[in-house]
């Protein structure tokens, strides 16, 4: 059994790659940073295979996919945010994390859901957040990228469904954890976040499960509910309140 995990050089990534290398997957991990790849491999063993990589150009989705077809889990982890007001917040750094958070999740989606559904077998995670149910000022484009993760996945499943396909996905969608994601984003969350070893062994149990919405921690899992029957402005309100810029 083979796995794929984008983003795999540290938080969720790196913690889902230590979870599925116990359960003797063979894996191959895909990030930027090749010094931490590189030291996520030395640690794991053998059966890991490293592709310094950056997902947001287009070209790379697809040469990673045509390099690595036969896979049995795809898990598009890779992502990240940024804080501010939308009219102060860097353009070039949203559009790059369009391109990361939405366009290449789209297309590794598409590429290996295409491959899965011939063969009639495999899964896909696509880690959206908690984010993704609720408008998000202060963090608008990083909360628009996971509406649109969870509302893509949320179609597919339905359309899988209907095609009575053995192929799984799933989204995992946490609310705040302690990564790197809180100093790349400069954000500070007033809900302590949970560790990304707990959420990264809970997403697993839960993906090879069956599961669809991995919800990790109780107080998540209420503010999805609260998120439905809550009006959007009440729950931009909260949103606004539970986050900060770090330089404020």
């Amino acid at each position: 059994m083979k796995a794929l995990i984008t983003g795999a050089s540290s938080g969720i990534g790196r913690d889902i790659a230590r979870e599925l290398n116990k359960r003797g997957y063979e894996l191959i991990l895909v990030a930027r940073n090749i010094e931490k790849l590189e030291q996520t491999k030395l640690e794991l063993g053998t059966n890991v295979e490293i592709v310094e990589m950056d997902i947001s150009k287009e070209e790379n989705c697809k040469k990673l996919h045509e390099k690595y077809k036969d896979i049995d889990i795809l898990i598009n982890n890779a992502g990240f945010g940024d804080c501010g007001y939308f009219t102060k917040t860097n353009l070039e750094k949203e559009l790059q994390m369009i391109k990361t958070n939405i366009i290449a999740y789209h297309i590794l989606t598409k590429l290996y859901l295409q491959d899965m559904r011939k063969k009639n077998k495999g899964k896909i995670l696509n880690v959206a957040s908690i984010a993704g149910f609720m408008p998000g000022p202060l963090m608008a484009t990083y909360y628009a990228t996971k509406a649109y993760v969870v509302r893509l996945s949320e179609a597919i499943q339905e359309e899988l469904k209907r095609e009575k396909s053995k192929v799984q996905i799933s989204i995992l969608c946490p609310g705040p954890v302690d990564t790197n994601f809180n100093k790349i984003a400069d954000v500070e969350f007033a809900l302590k976040g949970l560790s990304s070893e707990y959420v990264a062994k809970y997403a697993v149990k839960k993906l090879l499960k069956g599961k669809f919405y991995i919800v990790p921690g109780w107080k998540i899992k209420l503010a999805k509910f609260a998120s439905k029957i809550t009006p959007s402005n009440i729950v931009a309100k909260v949103s606004y309140n539970m986050q900060k810029r770090k330089k404020q």
